[in-house]
C-alpha cells in the first residue's frame, strides 16, 4: 500500500499527470470532486465556496462564520486521512502533502512550471471567463492556494523541502512526469520499524470509512 498526494499550480498539468500516475499504478484518484461529494454528504454544501476562499476573507469576529470554517477544515482533513488510510490512493488537493505529513509511506508530489508558460495554457482552459483573463486566473489561483495552505496548515505551498518530489512540466512531459511518480512509489522504502508511522496507523471514523469505500467504489482497504 502506498498514497501519493499532488500539489500542483494552475496550468502545470498536474491533474493530468496525476491521473496518467494513479492510471499506471492501479491506484484510484481522489480529486477536489471526491472532497466535494464526501462533505457535502456531512451537510457541507458550501465546499466550493470554502475551498476556493482566502481564509483572510472571513471575518474573524463572526463566531457563526469562525464555527462553519473550523468544521469545513476539519472535516477537509479528516476525509484525507481517511483516503489515505484505505490506501493505493492519489490524492489531488489542497493541503494534503501537510494533513499526511511524516507518514512513510505517503509520497508528497509538487507539479509545477514557470508563470508565463502557466498562463499560456490557461488560455485554453475551457473554464476561463473571456480571453485575456489567464493572467488574473492562473495568479488568483495561485495566491488563493498559498494563502490557504500557509494559514491554515503552517507550511509554504511553494517550498520544495515540503516535497519528497517536485516536477517542472515546462522541462519534462506529463507521461514522464507521472512514470517518474509511478517509479518513485515502486522504490518506495518503508522502514519496518515501530516509531515509524504509515497511514494504516491514522485513527479513521467508521462511517468516514465506509463513506470512502462508497465514494471510490471499493469495499477493499488497501493496507
Amino acid at each position: 500500500m502506498a498514497v501519493v498526494t499532488v500539489s500542483r499550480e494552475l496550468g502545470s498539468e498536474g491533474s493530468l499527470v496525476a491521473k496518467l500516475a494513479a492510471e499506471t499504478l492501479g491506484y484510484h484518484l481522489a480529486d477536489e470532486g471526491t472532497l466535494e461529494i464526501m462533505l457535502k454528504g456531512y451537510g457541507l454544501v458550501k465546499f466550493d465556496q470554502d475551498y476556493h476562499k482566502i481564509p483572510g476573507f472571513w471575518d474573524r469576529f463572526d463566531i457563526a462564520k469562525n464555527e462553519e470554517r473550523d468544521t469545513f477544515l476539519m472535516m477537509l482533513n479528516h476525509s484525507m486521512q481517511a483516503l489515505a488510510a484505505h490506501g493505493d490512493v492519489v490524492i489531488v488537493g489542497r493541503g494534503g502533502f501537510a494533513v499526511l505529513a511524516g507518514l512513510a509511506d505517503v509520497l508528497n508530489v509538487r507539479v509545477q512550471a514557470p508563470l508565463n508558460l502557466r498562463i499560456e495554457r490557461a488560455e485554453d482552459l475551457p473554464s476561463l471567463p473571456e480571453p485575456g483573463r489567464a493572467a488574473g486566473l492562473v495568479k488568483g489561483n495561485d495566491k488563493i492556494q498559498k494563502t490557504f495552505i500557509e494559514s491554515v496548515y503552517g507550511v509554504q505551498w511553494d517550498n520544495a523541502s515540503s516535497y519528497d518530489l517536485v516536477l517542472d512540466t515546462a522541462k519534462i512531459t506529463p507521461e514522464l512526469a507521472s512514470g517518474l511518480i509511478v517509479e518513485s512509489v515502486r522504490a518506495l522504502n518503508v522502514p519496518r520499524l515501530r516509531q515509524v508511522r504509515t497511514a494504516a496507523d491514522l485513527q479513521v471514523d467508521k462511517v468516514l470509512a465506509l463513506t470512502v469505500h462508497e465514494v471510490l467504489h471499493c469495499e477493499m482497504a488497501h493496507v
